[in-house]
């Protein structure tokens, strides 16, 4: 598959096709996006890789972020950053928009830089043998896991924590504390993602409590951005829907979910408790400090890395480790028994 082929098949010009897959601001975002979808269903990876053939080194891995705005990502970044570098590798880091294919960029970086392996921090849940066949070398899916594709187990690797479980906690732990309208704000419930799975948390700890999830007390964004939880949760209070805590499916959806309520005249955790999960560290210092499930960032850095360096050293075949969240009780619930 060529360039040129790839442009006949989306209808474009190959100008188009290259300004497309290089984020040029001058293509329309429909345009961008039947580009992106359409190359990485062929299989088709810009051949850029001579630029770098001599220079690259031999030892590199690969690090491609998807979510540029994620804060929780810093910590684990860094993780990987330092882990890499005490174990003699290179990283070379990429980072797309959420909207973007983590194979095909990673697949892209990975003949380019000439790299051993990559890490891919954060993705879809929903890979097939086909779609990671792409990528050419191993790799380590960090923060999620396969929950709804094809793929086998065997196939590939994880470092993460268990979403469902984590949000089952978070969940009980405001059913604990006495409450029983509980509202949830999440991207998607049916993301085929860490969305779904957080939703799955949540419906199953009401289920366990007696409690059936209602329909208006789910507040969907479409995004993790502070923007849409922002705007969610104002639409929420406006509808008149009566809730004394809420379940943020992140840290920074949760900080502008306390600043919305704030705005509507609604005292957290007077009036509402807010829980979330992430364990980012400025959420230490918000007014009200927030009440969170705590990722283990760092564990979740150096896992992966060196997982990954152990495919690529043959120490291993792949695995699959999953890490516990832990509670870190803040000021943002009230206990109403």
């Amino acid at each position: 598959m060529n360039i040129k082929t790839l442009a006949k098949l989306c209808g474009v010009s190959v100008s188009t096709v290259s300004r497309a897959i290089n984020g040029h601001p001058d293509v329309s975002e429909e345009v961008r996006r039947k580009v992106l979808e359409t190359a990485q269903q062929v299989h088709y990876i810009p051949n850029d890789a001579a630029r770098d053939l001599v220079s690259r080194p031999s030892d590199a891995i690969g690090l491609v972020v998807k979510g540029i705005g994620n804060f929780f990502f810093t910590a684990v970044i860094r993780a990987i950053e330092k882990t890499a570098e005490e174990l003699g590798y290179t990283l070379v880091l990429h980072q797309i928009n959420t909207d973007e294919s983590e194979l095909l960029a990673g697949a892209t970086l990975a003949r380019s830089k000439r790299l051993k392996g990559l890490v891919l921090l954060g993705g879809k849940c929903d890979y097939t043998a086909a779609d990671t066949a792409l990528l050419g070398v191993p790799f380590v899916c960090c923060t999620y896991r396969n929950s709804f594709g094809a793929l086998e187990d065997a196939a590939y690797s994880s470092v993460t924590v268990d979403d469902t479980a984590t949000a089952f906690a978070a969940t009980d732990y405001l059913l604990r504390s006495g409450h029983k309208k509980i509202a949830i704000l999440l991207p998607d419930r049916q993301d085929g993602s860490i969305g779904a799975l957080r939703f799955e948390g949540y419906k199953r700890a009401l289920t366990e409590a007696g409690l059936q999830p209602e329909e208006t007390l789910i507040a969907e964004t479409a995004s993790y951005s502070l923007h849409g939880a922002y705007n969610a949760t104002r639409r929420l209070v406006a509808s008149g829907t009566a809730f004394t805590a809420m379940f943020a499916a992140a840290d920074t959806m949760a900080v502008a979910a306390i600043r919305a309520l704030y705005d509507a005249g609604v005292r957290v955790p007077q009036d509402c408790s807010v829980i979330a999960i992430d364990g980012i560290s400025v959420t230490q210092y918000t007014i009200p400090a927030l009440t969170t499930m705590v990722q283990p960032a760092e564990e979740l850095g150096r896992g992966a890395v060196t997982t990954l360096i152990d495919l690529i050293d043959g120490r291993s075949g792949n695995r699959h480790i999953t890490l516990e969240a832990v509670l870190r009780e803040g000021e943002s619930v009230r206990d109403v028994r």
